[in-house]
């Protein structure tokens, strides 16, 4: 008797956590079975509307799915709404109202790719018999091409619920209203540089279920999102622990998620933040994948019901205080005299012409006291002194000779810069830890300042141990670092 006391003490334990021990377990099996699932021919964050028409295409012939044009950008690319499942309960999803904002677009096709699988037969039925799903991916493609926010017309569409002046918000409204959809997840990407509240963790998820109005009420439109979110939470906690955020509440009336909670649908925004070593947010990707379907599941199961509001509250506030490179109490001599500084570096992206790949140019962000925030990657700096590196003596020709170049025994020597006389006019960075400058290039002076690109050396006992080339921090005993490329001034 006691035996089956604990078990069911135990089971009651794992309902507490996860809202049910099923979602426990089809959370974990989701999770292990997920390279089964993924869309592999969108691994790279900057999609365009050409790379999902041919998988919407093929769900367009598939009879499990109802696929149909509802709208168009102002560009003219097609907006398609994909829908499965015969259920009373109406789940609306939507992705990418932001055009740089692609990490749920890819989860979404993930999340086709399961839904048409033979798979997991009891928790698909229970979800399409009580559900019907409705997706729509890619809400601002003429932004996507670009790899920016906005849309052609320059207009945030999150901010676009009240006056409705852009065609794709206008079909986000149209949507929703003739779905009278019961839940609603706004689906974005958010900085990288967003950290769980007084941690060092990236906010690699962050949420909100939004207020309606500034009194920032909870009805149960909104109580039903904010269940959801910390049914997420937990899941998420067990991937990425201590890594979610949340957003502040205060209402803002313009917005589509705002007002959407306001017109009857619990709705909840999911952000996908930074993760660190996943550049492409392959990983975040996943956490999209198991944990929107898990949530889908707990909603068909009504599960979610049971959840205390209280553990909404429990998710910390989002903070951005996280850099991609943190140099801690550096030496930094300045006029004669010796200064400790702490500086944070951020490597920048810059999309090449055809928005479809990028290069770093770093930045110092902020330097000074920066006890209070945090890096992906930190040096304690205490004993080293910033030492402005060198230009190489001698003239290459090509770039092709500079490939040539044995950076790490350059960098031990004090260089920095190699100088080249013929550049390519369309190359923009190179891939060794060295810049590459013209015949004519002065460097400047090294005045540490925020704006500059952070590339130095960093001494200990009068010896070169470091190096930081375009913010990358290379460690010259160990002949090691993660770098990515260098610049390349005219």
């Amino acid at each position: 008797m006691k035996i089956k006391i604990f078990t069911t003490l135990t089971v009651t334990l794992l309902v507490c956590v996860f809202g049910a021990c099923q979602e426990k377990n089809i959370t974990t099996a989701l999770y292990e079975t997920y390279d089964e699932y993924k869309e592999q021919s969108i691994e790279k964050r900057r999609i365009k509307h050409k790379d999902i028409q041919p998988l919407i295409a093929k769900y367009a012939t598939n009879s499990k799915f109802k696929v149909q044009v509802v709208g168009k950008s102002i560009e003219g690319r097609d907006l398609s709404l994909i829908s499965i499942g015969s259920g009373k309960t109406s789940v609306f999803l939507w992705s990418q109202m932001h055009g740089n904002e692609p990490t749920a677009t890819q989860a979404i096709f993930d999340i086709f790719n399961f839904l048409d699988s033979n798979d997991f037969k009891s928790e698909k039925k229970a979800i399409l018999e009580n559900l019907t799903l409705h997706f729509l991916p890619m809400l601002n493609p003429d932004g996507a091409e670009v790899y920016k926010r906005r849309n052609t017309l320059g207009i945030d569409i999150n901010r676009d619920a009240l006056r409705l002046q852009s065609p794709e918000g206008i079909t986000l409204k149209r949507v929703r209203d003739s779905l009278q959809a019961d839940f609603g997840f706004n689906l974005h990407d958010q900085s990288t540089y967003y950290n769980a509240e007084l941690t060092d963790k990236p906010a690699t998820i962050s949420y909100l279920a939004p207020a309606y109005n500034y009194e920032k009420d909870i009805n149960e439109v909104r109580g039903n999102a904010m269940k959801v979110i910390a049914f997420m939470n937990a899941i998420i906690q067990k991937y990425a622990p201590g890594q979610v955020g949340k957003y502040n509440d205060d209402f803002e009336p313009r917005a589509f998620g705002d007002n959407i909670q306001k017109w009857g649908t619990s709705t909840i925004l999911i952000e996908s933040g930074g993760y660190a070593n996943d550049v492409e947010k392959q990983e975040i990707r996943k956490l999209n994948y198991v944990s929107i379907l898990s949530a889908i599941y707990t909603i068909a199961k009504q599960n979610y019901v049971d959840i205390p509001l209280s553990d909404y509250d429990k998710i910390p506030e989002n903070d951005r205080k996280l850099f991609d490179l943190k140099l801690e109490a550096v030496t930094y001599e300045l006029l004669g005299n010796k200064h400790i500084l702490d500086i944070g570096i951020n490597r920048l992206e810059v999309d090449n012409d055809a928005h479809d790949d990028f290069y770093y140019s770093s930045r110092i962000l902020d330097q000074g006291d920066l006890s209070t925030y945090y890096g992906y990657e930190t040096f304690k700096g205490t004993d080293y002194t910033v030492t402005e590196g060198k230009v190489y003596p001698k003239i290459l020709n090509t770039i092709k000779e500079y490939a040539k170049l044995d950076a790490m025994a350059l960098l031990k020597q004090g260089y920095t810069y190699v100088r080249v006389k013929n550049i390519p006019s369309a190359q923009l960075q190179v891939a060794k830890p060295l810049h590459v400058i013209s015949s004519f290039y002065e460097v400047p002076p090294l005045h540490l300042e925020v704006g500059i690109n952070p590339t130095f050396l960093l001494k200990k006992d009068n010896k070169i141990a470091y190096a930081v080339v375009n913010g990358f921090l290379i460690d010259l005993q160990k002949d090691k670092g993660s770098f990515e490329n260098a610049m390349i001034y005219r």
